[in-house]
């Protein structure tokens, strides 16, 4: 059977198959450690890369990387920002230290999990990263950038360790929470430099143009993460002029619509934000932007998180069409 031919079975099959039975078919293949022969997805649209932030819009952290990519390869979605925790768990990190209860107790400042987790991340079995690569861009997945959380409280050799992952993810860039620290924003500019790797720092609503700048200015391998929806929020204006002025710092901006003066998060259309003003920007200049769609209102009765996400892929491809 050529190559072609089997392909062309291979999507007929998986077309055929419930949620579930792509879901254990995933699964088979992590633990096989073997190369799925699937159908390749592609959300890549008049040069626009359309991502989605994952977990994270799945609203569930604890989520396996097969159940992830399960539910992006229904979407049709190819490009990613990955939390660390679906990897870790891949490499058998313990349910107690990458689960929501442990991100909970990190983030109090519970010294021990954070010393488990650091015991653990120095002895991880990292050889194994590629295989989870592979099972990802054989479904045409790229994870492009990759979320760590707490990244300002790891020792010198975790961070060594949360970049060589990353890098073996497929990654240019790393992201995080943006600190208002000078000695934060240099010392993981300095381990971009290291590696070779973006730092992009996220921004909510307090954030201004002058956090990012600052960023900027002290490392070469600083950049920013936009949300355009926390950006209309806090700083009641578009931030497509800062896009234009530091394109070329910028890894990804997550796409959500959102009321001016702190108002609430809103289904796509409803909003202030310039979401297709910002896609087209993009198709027209090709600058290497990741277009991440992050989900986060409510969800109206009737529907469901995967109908509604959905949702969003299409009203992004449809202003890109």
């Amino acid at each position: 059977m050529s190559s072609q031919t089997r392909r062309q079975f291979a999507k007929l099959a998986l077309a055929a198959l419930p949620a579930s039975g792509l879901l254990g078919l995933l699964n088979r293949l992590h633990a096989a450690d073997a190369t799925p022969l699937l159908p390749k997805v592609n959300s890549k649209v008049a040069g626009v890369q359309i991502g989605l932030n994952v977990p994270y819009s799945f609203a569930d952290v604890q989520m396996s990387g097969p159940e992830v990519l399960s539910r992006c390869v229904q979407l049709g979605i190819s490009g990613l920002e990955l939390r660390t925790q679906p990897v870790e768990a891949f490499l058998g990190a313990p349910a107690s230290l990458v689960g929501a209860k442990a991100l909970v107790a990190a983030a109090a400042g519970v010294e021990s999990v954070d010393a488990q987790m650091r015991r653990w991340r120095l002895a991880a079995p990292t050889e194994r990263v590629p295989d989870f690569r592979r099972t990802y861009e054989s479904a045409g997945v790229l994870i492009e950038i990759v979320k760590v959380d707490g990244i300002f409280k790891m020792s010198d050799e975790e961070l060594d360790y949360v970049f060589t992952v990353a890098k073996a993810l497929g990654a240019r860039a790393i992201s995080t929470e943006i600190s208002h620290e000078e000695s934060d924003l240099k010392r993981l500019g300095d381990y971009g430099v290291k590696h070779s790797l973006w730092v992009a720092y996220h921004g909510h609503t307090s954030v201004t143009p002058a956090h990012w700048e600052r960023a900027f200015a002290l490392s070469p391998r600083n950049a920013a993460n936009v949300d355009l929806g926390h950006f209309i929020a806090g700083n009641n204006y578009s931030p497509i002029p800062f896009i234009k002025q530091h394109h070329e710092r910028i890894t990804h901006v997550h796409v959500k619509d959102r009321k001016l003066q702190m108002g609430p998060n809103v289904p796509f259309g409803e909003g202030d934000t310039p979401i297709v003003e910002f896609l087209r920007l993009l198709r027209d200049t090709r600058w290497n932007i990741q277009a991440t769609i992050e989900f986060e209102y409510k969800i109206p009765a009737g529907s469901d998180r995967m109908t509604e996400i959905a949702k969003c892929v299409k009203y992004c491809r449809d202003a890109l069409a």
